[in-house]
Formats: C-alpha cells, structure tokens, sequence
C-alpha cells in the first residue's frame, strides 16, 4: 500500500501508518468502528476444524485492539468441481460456531470458483475509542505478556509427516480457541501495547511492537510458552518455509550465542490464531499473569520487557 496515495481523515485512529491488527474508525465521542479481514488456505484436514480455526484467526484482530466482535461476513474460494459441497458447508458451518461463541454474528459474504479452497472473514467490532489498543505504546520498564503457547506451524509442518500426534492436536486446540477470555483479562489492567502472534512468528511482531513503539525489546527465550513437542519437532527440521522468510527478513532481531537453534526457529515460526502479546507496567505484570492463568490461560507467561527508547531492536537472551 506504500505506492498509493496516502488516505487522511480526522477521524481515523489506526491506519496503516503502523502494523496494526485492524484498522480503527471514530463513529463519535464513545464508539468507534475496527474493521478487519483475513483468510487462507486449510492447515487442517477437517473441513469444520478448517473453519473454526480460521475464523478465531480472523476474530483475533478484533481482541487485539481491545474490541468486541459485532459482525462478520464470510470470505471464500472453493473448488466447486473437485470437491463436494458437504465440505464448503462443514468449513461454514466450522466458522459460524466460532463467530458464534465470540457472540458475534454473520451477516453475509462473498464465494469464487477457485483451485483451491480458501476461508476466513471480515470481521467488524465496535470500541470506545479511549480505550483502543495499538501495537505501537508500549513504554520503557514494561513487561510483555504471551497468552498462547508457539509452534502451531511447526506441528503442523509435523503433522503431516504423521509425527508428534500429541503436539499436533495441542496446535489444533489452541489456534481454534478465541482470544476473547484474554483480552477480557486483560481489559482491567494498564495495557500500553498490545498485537496477536500470526505469520510474522513472536519475532516478527515484538519486532512491529519495537518499531511502532520507538523502543527496545528483550525477550527470555526460557521463559517462551511452547506447544506439546515443538521443541522436538523444530529439532527434527519440521520448519516451513515462512520461518526461513522471517528470519530472512528480520534482521533487527538477534540472539544470545547459547540460544538453541530450534528455540531461534520457534521465534520466527509463523503462527495461526496465535496469543496476545501485551505490554503492561511491570508493577501489574505478575497480578495480570495470575488473572490470565485463572481463567483458564495456563499457558501465559511474561516472556521479555521493555529495556528502553529505541529503534525497534529485538534481542533474546
């Protein structure tokens, strides 16, 4: 979007300036609007998981600039002569449960004939627009908090060489599950920053958070929440190809000597429907870490602080 005329209007709050989760329209003084979308190709062979996955995926922008769902339409291509429309329903009916429980609702979409199938949605939410959360404030002392654990790609790279069967449905559990109970969580607490983990891997977007935030970063590679068998997986080579695209790309990011070289993979694994990662005071950080592993989010954990004012640089130690 760089070759197009930038779009200014006083009422836009997050555009494309900064590498946002959605973009963030001021309706009046108390509601603004938060639109995204994304869609892709299956990670799963079942049609419904299929569904439910990408749908969290694309409700997950939404919870990460501190919104509540409203709307959705579905979004689809499909190959409508090679396989049968029982699968097209299953992927639909997959997304609608998740839209469902989020307590949004569809309202319509739009289908092609493709060679391949595609899903997801564009979603809209509804925030007050003192409350928006961005991924470029987070301030120096902060402590960053993951609500997810990392591997989904890896496993799923495993997956299909039928191996590690138990982080694989470990992957499938977690990016089929909404990100609502942590941004509900952590509604009550000072979060200056906030971005959900997808293709980019942790790397990539602490290294956005960095960027937007004109600060430094350091993240505890120990500390990092991993799937069931990713380490083992990421050891055995089970990478694909976009951790190499990131790792490539993000040359702001470096490492301690003794960080183990599937741990460095794991970074730059691109993630679906990944966790939240806040930035919170440090003086809130281990209350809001006990509030999120109450309700259910046992896998959070704070992963790295905020070392001070910076250009983006991202170390793990």
């Amino acid at each position: 979007m760089k070759h197009l005329p930038a779009m200014q209007h006083p009422n836009i709050i997050v555009g494309i300036d900064t590498s946002d989760d959605a973009g963030v329209y001021r309706l009046n003084e108390s509601t603004a609007l938060v639109q995204t979308v994304d869609f892709f190709t299956p990670i799963v062979d079942d049609p419904y998981l299929f569904g439910q996955i990408a749908a969290a995926n694309s409700l997950s922008d939404v919870y990460a600039m501190g919104a509540t769902p409203l709307t959705a339409l579905n979004i689809v291509a499909f190959p409508n002569c090679k396989l049968p429309g029982e699968v097209l329903g299953a992927i639909l009916k997959g997304g609608q449960a998740k839209v469902a429980e989020a307590g949004a609702v569809i309202i319509g979409g739009h289908t092609i004939d493709d060679t391949e199938p595609k899903y997801g949605l564009s979603v809209t939410g509804l925030v007050h627009p003192d409350k928006v959360w961005t991924n470029a404030g987070a301030k120096p002392g902060d402590c960053l908090l993951l609500t997810k654990p990392l591997g989904t790609g890896i496993l799923s790279s495993a997956a299909r060489a039928d191996l590690f069967p138990q982080g694989a449905q470990a992957a499938i559990d977690s990016m089929a599950a909404l990100n609502a109970t942590a941004a509900k969580v952590a509604a009550g607490y000072t979060v200056h920053a906030c971005t959900d983990i997808t293709g980019f891997g942790l790397a990539g977007h602490v290294y956005e958070m960095a960027a937007g935030s004109q600060v430094d970063i350091e993240l505890d590679s120990v500390a990092l929440p991993l799937l069931p068998e990713a380490a083992d997986a990421a050891a055995m080579g089970f990478v694909p190809g976009g951790a190499y695209s990131n790792r490539m790309y993000l040359t702001q990011v470096d490492f301690d000597g003794d960080v183990p070289e599937n741990i460095r993979d794991i970074c730059f694994d691109p993630q679906t429907s990944g966790g939240l990662l806040l930035s919170v005071p440090a003086a809130e950080s281990e209350d809001l870490l006990a509030a999120l592993q109450a309700a259910g989010l046992a896998a959070s954990r704070i992963i790295g602080e905020v070392t001070g004012m910076g250009e983006g640089k991202v170390h793990v130690k």
